[in-house]
């Protein structure tokens, strides 16, 4: 009987992992009278070249007609996985985006032992013990420059700045906090112009907002030192094995599982001053080795920028 139990709940995780959702919240971060911004917020698809089910959904979320798409990386899960993902992302490629890269879109996913991700730091690997250091194999740093000529701002240990329906948007971002790349920029974008006096005029207030695959703890510091408002970030998967009634049982870092997934304030657990809006994303793929998913279906977050109700 339990090895039934067993194979149910296996065939459950396997279907679930294919329950591709979209999840739309609304975040109160604009000044008093501006438009609502619809903002895309796409992470960890882990693309393999033979998911066309996937491609296929993911193409279908233009017709969501977002203002800005935030890519926060993990896009590839093989090798031969970077036209499946500028297929999958061609029509959003059209419109205005920011990305920052996740490991899995430098190095190649391979086999691990899930007990691991109980470790207080789930990273540390057998082969990494041996004092080797692992080459790229995935094509990352093309994948970026595909990004890029399509107008996306590559947002790697960068800033940026976009504006949108009236609004100005300034964006910081990192390299991959998981693999310690992270150098968070300590300027944002000019916010001053030079009218036509030849004096500087203040350019519109920007809603600060922080790019990072990987939401651990020094880069969330970081960037509410800097003044950020809202950061997005995956990697958590959510958990990706959730227990009902209970959550995730790991982030993969050293985010509390409260925050695996979702839009939460932080560091306080409530909205309010000295607290700024984190969005995780769970993402919209697995580990091609561990291809489930629980209590965690895989999704995409359509996020609706928005001013404060009075």
């Amino acid at each position: 009987m339990l090895a039934g139990a067993a194979a149910v709940g296996l065939t459950w995780s396997l279907v679930e992992a294919q329950a591709f959702t979209v999840r739309r919240v609304h975040v109160p971060v604009l000044p008093a009278g501006a438009d609502p911004i619809r903002v895309l917020h796409l992470s960890d698809l882990h693309l393999l070249p033979r998911q066309g089910r996937k491609i296929g959904w993911l193409r279908d979320l233009e017709a969501l007609e977002p203002d800005v798409v935030v890519n926060t990386g993990d896009n590839m899960a093989h090798r031969e996985a970077l036209p499946a993902v500028l297929a999958a992302l061609e029509p959003l490629l059209q419109r205005p985006g920011v990305f920052v890269m996740g490991s899995n879109d430098y190095f190649s996913p391979k086999p691990s032992n899930p007990a691991r991700y109980l470790l207080p730091d789930p990273r540390r690997r057998q082969d990494d013990e041996q004092g080797e250091e692992r080459a790229e194999d995935l094509p990352g740093r093309e994948l970026g420059y595909a990004f890029a000529a399509c107008g996306w701002q590559d947002l790697t240990n960068q800033s940026g700045s976009l504006e949108v329906r009236g609004q100005r948007l300034d964006f910081i971002g990192v390299d991959d906090p998981h693999l310690d790349r992270d150098e968070l920029p300590q300027a944002w974008p000019a916010r001053a112009e030079t009218g036509d006096s030849g004096t500087s005029v203040p350019a519109q207030e920007a809603l600060r907002i922080g790019v990072a695959h990987a939401p651990y703890l020094r880069v969330l510091r970081g960037m509410q030192g800097l003044g950020c408002e809202l950061v997005l970030a995956g990697h958590t998967h959510g958990g990706q094995l959730c227990l009902p009634g209970y959550g995730a049982v790991v982030t993969n870092c050293d985010l509390n599982t409260g925050r695996a997934s979702g839009l939460h304030p932080w560091p306080g657990e409530a909205p309010g001053p000295g607290n700024l809006w984190l969005h995780v994303s769970n993402g919209m793929g697995t580990n091609p080795y561990t291809p489930v998913r629980l209590a965690c279906r895989p999704s995409v977050t359509l996020m609706t920028l928005t001013a404060p109700s009075s």
